[in-house]
């Protein structure tokens, strides 16, 4: 997932990113599901406005196509197992020797170096070994994250970095390689509760959706049922709360409730106080009487309410896009707005679709495209 991702937000810029898979069966996330007209999910998402090329990387006259896109490419991401890039003669170091303007970007589980260079990983491990999983659920129990938020970490790490390099490049002439890993770059999105652990002398605890170290802040149940989120994040809003939503002006001063760290220390006390002002109203009342005193708060939307949001209609962030099949999905635009300059919105791709054009770019006859093929090379 992380390097399909990266190269899709370097495609929504504008950069023609060729996506080279196997012959035949093509990436594995074609295949993790069928539900968006036959194509998987995970692959419409991060595989639009690319050329999908198969190539045989096992051949030698596959990686010799390879080889002539990258002497014309400015950048080279791959994130294969560990050690295969080597295997291929597509290391880093030899991409550098050989190509001294390309920028190869390497996504690994681990690093290419350091006692876990040689493990395979994914998303899941990922944030096992991070910890985030640790954090994530109710004391009961923990919980996986409901997205792969190793991947789109790598991912966006990876993006920022081949974007700096091409900039560096640009103004010193100078090409450096990327290098990011999953576990460090979710590591770095672990950095609050790593500073609360080490210097504070243990975890958060896992609390849903209340906040480990603030306080009022999560989910409480109205009336009808309904579960309306808020956060108190200042001690004018916790002024404004106990005065003019709980009807409760003694609890401003209340040594229990005076500060953020004793709110967070009662927190069962403070949670009984608000669970009676809830059951007195239903969600839509509540929501109205929040926003009223300038308090954030949300409804608990589910996918078909976050699909149907009015700020996604409003602000018109819907594009089609066509995927193999002759059929368009519903896309959300990219959320980086540059103005004068829209995005691109290109078909995902069918397996090995743009094979024959590239291959034709390259200087192949159709003769020997078609050897090419009976061979399996493409």
């Amino acid at each position: 997932m992380a390097a399909p991702y990266a190269t899709r937000q370097l495609a929504d810029l504008g950069a023609r990113v060729i996506k080279v898979e196997r012959p035949g069966e093509g990436d594995f996330a074609r295949h993790y599901d069928t539900t968006v007209h036959g194509q998987s999910s995970y692959f419409v998402w991060i595989n639009r406005s690319k050329e999908s090329l198969t190539l045989n990387l096992k051949d030698p006259r596959g990686l010799e196509i390879l080889h002539s896109l990258l002497e014309g490419a400015d950048v080279f991401v791959q994130n294969l197992a560990p050690g295969a890039a080597d295997r291929l003669g597509l290391s880093t170091e030899e991409l550098t020797r050989r190509y001294p303007r390309l920028i190869p970007c390497t996504i690994s589980g681990y690093g290419t170096t350091g006692p876990w260079a040689d493990r395979k990983a994914y998303d899941m491990l990922v944030q096992c070994q991070t910890g985030l999983v640790s954090l994530t659920g109710t004391p009961e129990g923990t919980a996986r994250t409901g997205i792969s938020v190793a991947d789109i970490a790598a991912a966006m790490y990876a993006y920022s970095g081949i974007l700096t390099a091409l900039y560096t490049r640009a103004t010193t002439g100078e090409a450096h390689p990327v290098e990011v890993s999953l576990f460090e770059a979710l590591g770095e999105w672990m950095g609050q509760p790593a500073y609360y652990t080490r210097y504070g002398g243990s975890q958060p605890p896992r609390l849903g959706t209340q906040h480990a170290t603030i306080a009022p802040y999560g989910t409480y149940r109205a009336a009808d049922g309904r579960e309306v989120l808020f956060s108190i994040q200042n001690e004018r809003e916790w002024a404004a709360l106990c005065t003019e939503f709980l009807g409760r002006p003694d609890l401003t001063d209340d040594p229990r409730f005076a500060t953020s760290s004793a709110r967070v220390a009662h927190r069962e006390e403070l949670n009984t106080v608000i669970a009676e002002r809830f059951a007195r109203s239903d969600a839509d009342e509540l929501l109205k009487d929040l926003e009223s005193i300038g308090i954030a708060c949300a409804g608990v939307n589910d996918m078909p309410a976050f699909l149907a949001h009015p700020v996604l209609t409003a602000r018109d962030r819907w594009s089609e896009v066509e995927v193999p099949g002759g059929t368009t999905v519903e896309a959300l635009l990219p959320p980086a707005d540059l103005a004068g300059l829209p995005p691109r919105m290109d078909p995902v791709p069918a397996v090995g679709e743009h094979t024959d054009a590239i291959l034709t770019e390259l200087g192949h006859s159709p003769a020997a495209i078609e050897a090419l093929r009976a061979d399996a090379v493409i």
